[in-house]
């Protein structure tokens, strides 16, 4: 059984049997408990069928208001429609179908065509209004055009991005940012629950897409410093891929660079906060550091611009006042002189990192 959302979670439901999955329960869905026995399950769309849409859409197959599935190529919607799933011709029968319509599909455009199909197929009629869950990363402000343009129509927008990828997907454990109405929130978390384990109410819409482009503004950036990473292992003549399982396991084992995420704001830190001496230490530990491999880069003629701009400005990134080490401007073609600052750093003990 998974434990309580670390971030406020709680239960999202009391059985997984709502998905189809018996061995399913208790997904993190951010602050509230989600209680649904399934008798006010409403029936649930899902258009856009490719890597990651087709594995959630699978873990619906069993959910109890019923799965209608649309996508532009019928062979995609086979594998669906012999797990249980209604298939549809159009994303116009779906909106016919459906109370919650997920979509996840390639791109703005996209989104705005669905969108608009859903609008003009929908009655406006009193009672709830059919949800459409934008699933795909738009631009910050598509999400909240949409909704302004379909209000009225009985179409509510949400923006809800996921982050976790085809496996994520595959194995129900993809992370969701939703932006849009607490009442929505509240009728998504149980079928979002289903192949998802941490649906977290990020504010009004539009803040869904901003939290997605934070998240992965952060695992891009990330991509780029471990290529720079390699290139320094490389040149220093160790074996990528054994460099490659030790970062998978430590960052298991830690969090990775989600580890730092501590605070709830990035101004300067207070005198007397709590954290302060964890980050102090910290800055302690990556500025030693990312000198010393400053230092390594030079000797191996191997530019570490990343590096040079972390060491620049991790003191400021974790709220703590003070220059950074000297000599860490970024030059235009020369490296930098690297060597440690004249005083003598504490002689702290390293965590497993």
């Amino acid at each position: 059984m998974k434990r309580d959302g670390e971030l406020g979670g709680a239960p999202a439901m009391p059985d997984g049997e709502l998905c189809g999955d018996p061995a399913r329960r208790d997904a993190e869905v951010g602050e509230d408990p989600a209680v649904n026995d399934g008798s006010q399950a409403e029936p649930v769309g899902f258009i856009g069928l490719g890597q990651i849409g087709a594995p959630m859409a699978a873990r619906l197959t069993g959910w109890p208001g019923g799965l209608i599935v649309h996508d532009a190529r019928p062979e995609a919607m086979t594998p669906l429609a012999d797990a249980g799933a209604k298939t549809a011709a159009s994303v116009a029968e779906v909106a016919a179908a459906a109370g919650i319509v997920s979509v996840m599909v390639r791109d703005d455009d996209q989104v705005r065509d669905v969108v608009r199909a859903v609008a003009t197929s929908t009655p406006a009629a009193a009672g709830r209004p059919v949800i459409v869950a934008v699933h795909a990363t738009i631009g910050p402000d598509t999400a909240a055009e949409l909704a302004a343009e379909v209000a009225g129509t009985g179409v509510e927008v949400i923006d809800a991005p996921v982050s976790g990828g085809f496996m994520g997907a595959q194995s129900g454990r993809l992370a969701v940012m939703f932006g849009g109405s607490r009442a929505a929130y509240d009728r998504c978390r149980a079928p979002f629950g289903c192949w998802a384990d941490l649906i977290m109410h990020m504010g009004p819409v539009g803040a869904g897409t901003r939290a997605k482009l934070a998240r992965n503004l952060l695992h891009f950036a990330a991509f780029t410093a471990a290529a720079e990473a390699q290139r320094l292992a490389e040149a220093a003549g160790i074996d990528l891929r054994k460099l490659a399982k030790v970062v998978r396991h430590s960052d298991a084992v830690t969090g990775g660079p989600g580890m730092i995420m501590l605070r709830p704001t990035t101004a300067p830190m207070d005198a007397g906060d709590p954290l302060r001496e964890i980050l102090q230490n910290v800055r302690t530990l990556g500025e030693k550091d990312l000198s010393l491999a400053l230092e390594l880069g030079a000797e191996l003629g191997v530019d570490l611009p990343m590096a040079r701009l972390a060491l620049g400005s991790f003191a400021a990134g974790l709220g703590l006042p003070g220059p950074g080490p000297p000599d860490t401007k970024l030059p235009d073609t020369e490296l930098p002189d690297t060597e440690l600052p004249d005083t003598e750093l504490p002689d702290t003990r390293e965590p497993a990192r």
